[in-house]
């Protein structure tokens, strides 16, 4: 009886034996499993990591082709704006070069502007002299630098240059042989110089080659009269029948051919 329960517990211990070994056996794979995983997720997370790292790269680097290409468009444009500013320099520096010559010219420059002037208007039309030289004698003895006075003398040029194109009428003395009055003149730009006498009864024509008054007839005073109007424009525009002051000289038979010849070829 003794003996049997011995071998059944025997039996129970070599049962229980065999059976703690599969136990231990999940317990292990259990623990393989977890350490797996604990593994995976670190691999992951470095992954992440990376990731995240090329991604913050990957901006950088744009960033700085973006901050590149800006500086590459702001050096060229400060390239060109060197390049402008080098040869304004230079230009600069050939003027200064130059300078004392053209310094040294300017006197003369001015005393010749001022002579052709006073030429010009001594043999022109003598309408408004007095103003006129007036004009070119203050414009010489005006207290300024040599370059400010050939600006003034370039005033008057142009101021006499207007003249050519004007059509002008005022009141003022003429001279003559009989004595000094008050007569109205007209002057068509520098080709033609009237006068006429307040009450319309005497009008004078200057002849620049003769440097005279020329007597007007009842026909030319009252175109005279008719061009003081368009002038004041109190009429119209209108063709005026006048003899001129200067001489106009026919084009000669050979400038006709050749005008001829050169519309023929256009």
């Amino acid at each position: 009886m003794i003996s049997r329960l011995c071998v059944a517990l025997s039996g129970t211990a070599i049962a229980c034996s065999v059976l703690s070994a599969p136990l231990m056996a999940s317990e292990d794979i259990v623990l393989e499993g977890v350490e797996a995983q604990q593994v995976q997720a670190a691999l992951q997370a470095q992954i992440d990591a990376a990731d995240e790292q090329t991604r913050a790269t990957l901006e950088e680097l744009r960033q700085l082709e973006r901050e590149t290409r800006l500086l590459t468009r702001e050096n060229s444009a400060l390239s060109e704006r060197l390049n402008a500013q080098a040869s304004r320099q230079q230009r600069m520096s050939d003027a200064l070069d130059t300078l004392e010559e053209t310094r040294a010219a300017l006197p003369q420059i001015e005393a010749d502007m001022a002579r052709q002037l006073t030429q010009w208007i001594e043999r022109d039309l003598p309408f408004l002299q007095e103003e006129r030289m007036a004009r070119v004698e203050s414009a010489e003895s005006q207290g300024l630098e040599s370059v400010e006075r050939i600006g003034e003398l370039l005033s008057v040029w142009r101021q006499e240059l207007v003249y050519g194109r004007e059509v002008d009428t005022w009141r003022g003395r003429l001279t003559i042989e009989s004595g000094e009055r008050e007569v109205d003149f007209l002057r068509i730009g520098r080709i033609g110089f009237y006068y006429l006498s307040p009450d319309g009864r005497e009008g004078g024509l200057w002849l620049a080659e003769e440097a005279r008054w020329q007597p007007l007839e009842e026909q030319g005073r009252r175109e005279v009269r008719n061009g003081m109007r368009i002038a004041n424009d109190q009429r119209a525009p209108a063709l005026l029948t006048l003899p001129l002051s200067v001489a106009v000289s026919e084009p000669s038979d050979s400038a006709l051919a050749a005008e001829r010849e050169s519309g023929g070829e256009q």
